[in-house]
């Protein structure tokens, strides 16, 4: 039985299922669902269900006591293993383009939402289960998931809500006590792994492929009654849908999306599987499977083992596919328009979008009180070069620079007596391979620190204001790859401790943490090749 003491006050809401067509069909089977937004499903039980760890920030936006996420109901609710009163569980239909090719339906194949709540901290949440059974869009799958995947899910969750990048949350990882078969490089070697469930947040998992599957088939009666929905609960302030509040809501999810993005590119983030489908309409990072987080400076980089040859999802091509994928979105819902030339316009308007925030952004990284044109498109673009040179650490990197004593540089160290490794010290912990710092490097450093010394010297910012800033904006800790994949492989001897440690880093990920310097460092050796450090595959 659940505690209804624990429960009684959790209001749910179920305006989705409320609102929009559902599948007739009762039957869990795999199949084509023509005609509704979803199919009405339960998740499979569990074994030995047991709570790895939850998140307290969001557990306390939901307004879930510590008691209750620590309690026996909370296990089994989150496990599947029961549902609380009020919530009626499902999986979307949608679609999507894969690797840029139309794929057809796709949906919710081992995402199971529970309901929706009403929160007292930040209004209307969905709860869902990823890995809790199959649906009728698994297609050959089984809906489960690993005990590795799941943290990198739990855990990057939390830390980009932390960075301050637009994300969907996690509430908790449980163990589910049964163990689920994969390849996971899909290279016939496949192991019986340990099953894990996370429990996903967010105001609404509507991505681009929700529009494109019902715009494909040219159920247009659907696709409007899914777009009327998305902007009257997610977008109200846009006024009642017509085709002028179409164009506008499509101008907001652009203009979130563009956000989204410069965020990826302000903390090295890579999310190595940019499909339609894995794109919310409310610019939300959204799916975490073969992501990455940049150690070297290296715009050609994907952590996706699936996309090693394309290189289609590469750190450095992100912001173009956003857009792309924005264009397949405009192309879903152009039949409620009716007039290309506004989606066009937005799109268009997008390139601008883009460059103002991202000038923004790296004049930020610099400690720049704002970007200016004439000196700081060079500065900018040198910057990169310069990174892109030797194996170079991005996140180390930018964070040392606010130590640097640039006021004090030589404006022209020719004329100067001024050692330029002496003076750039702060930097060197930024560098793979020292021996890498010929004389070419060291010239193109020498005058890239001379055009930012000019630079600092003509802003108006303090040393303290500049210092701050570039604090702010360049973390300290980001959830470097190795550093989790050695926490799943404790975890998988059953040792959770470096889960819970790494979550309570990644909480303050602008702040210095003494004694956590561990978790600041750049990649070992022993990771660069290491699966689960390097690359990665879907399979989870």
């Amino acid at each position: 039985m659940l505690d209804k003491r624990i429960i009684e006050s959790i209001e749910f809401d179920n305006q989705f299922v409320k609102n929009l067509p559902g599948d007739p069909e009762k039957n869990n089977f795999r199949r084509q669902v023509e005609g509704a937004c979803y199919s009405r499903v339960h998740p499979v039980k569990t074994a030995g269900p047991k709570r790895i760890i939850h998140s307290k920030e969001m557990a306390q936006d939901l307004g879930f006591s510590e008691e209750f996420c620590e309690s026996d109901t909370f296990v089994r609710v989150f496990s599947g293993n029961a549902l609380m009163p009020g919530m009626d569980p499902f999986a979307m239909c949608y679609g999507g383009h894969q690797f840029g090719n139309w794929a057809g339906q796709l949906g919710d194949g081992r995402a199971i939402n529970l309901g929706e709540i009403i929160t007292p901290a930040s209004g209307r949440q969905m709860l869902q289960l990823k890995g809790s059974g199959p649906t009728p869009y698994s297609r050959n799958a089984d809906g489960l998931a690993v005990l590795r995947s799941s943290i990198r899910e739990f855990l990057c969750s939390e830390a980009m809500f932390h960075l301050g990048i637009p994300t969907t949350r996690a509430l908790s990882l449980v163990l589910t006590g049964e163990q689920v078969e994969r390849d996971m490089f899909y290279d016939g070697h496949p192991k019986l792994e340990p099953g894990a469930i996370v429990c996903r947040v967010a105001p609404s998992f509507i991505r681009f492929g929700n529009f494109e599957i019902f715009s494909s088939r040219g159920d247009l009666k659907v696709l409007k009654q899914l777009a009327d929905y998305t902007i009257k609960t997610d977008f109200p302030h846009l006024g009642e849908p017509c085709p002028r509040v179409y164009v506008k809501w499509f101008e907001e999810i652009c203009k979130k999306t563009c956000e989204m993005i410069i965020h990826w590119m302000r903390t090295g983030f890579v999310h190595g599987v940019m499909n339609t489908d894995n794109m919310s309409v409310l610019g939300l990072t959204i799916d975490y499977g073969p992501y990455g987080w940049l150690e070297n400076f290296d715009p050609g980089w994907t952590p996706n083992t699936t996309d090693a040859s394309m290189r289609r999802y590469t750190f450095g091509n992100q912001p173009q596919i956003a857009l792309w994928n924005l264009a397949q979105l405009g192309n879903a819902i152009y039949p409620l328009i009716q007039d290309a030339s506004p989606l066009q316009d937005t799109i268009n308007e997008y390139h601008r979008l883009y460059q103002i925030g991202f000038n923004d952004m790296m004049a930020a990284k610099l400690g720049l009180s704002a970007f200016n044109p004439l000196t700081d498109d060079s500065l900018i673009q040198d910057l990169m070069t310069l990174l892109a040179m030797i194996e170079t650490d991005m996140t180390i990197f930018y964070r040392s620079l606010a130590h640097l004593d640039i006021d004090h540089l030589p404006e022209d160290f020719s004329k100067s007596d001024t050692d330029i490794q002496t003076f750039a010290r702060p930097l060197m912990d930024a560098y793979y391979r020292p021996q890498q710092i010929d004389t070419p490097y060291r010239e193109h450093l020498k005058s890239w620190l001379e055009q930012y010394a000019r630079r600092i010297h003509s802003d108006p910012l303090s040393v303290e204001s500049r210092r701050k800033k570039m604090n702010h904006t360049n973390p300290k800790y980001v959830l470097r790859n190795y550093l989790t994949q050695l926490a799943i492989e404790k975890a998988e001897q059953g040792d959770f401790s470096m889960i819970h440690e790494l979550l309570e880093v990644m909480r303050h990920p602008y702040d210095e943490q003494p004694g956590k310097e561990t978790f600041a460092r750049k990649r070992p050796d022993w990771a660069r090749v290491k699966p689960g450090c390097s690359m990665l595959s879907c399979s989870s």
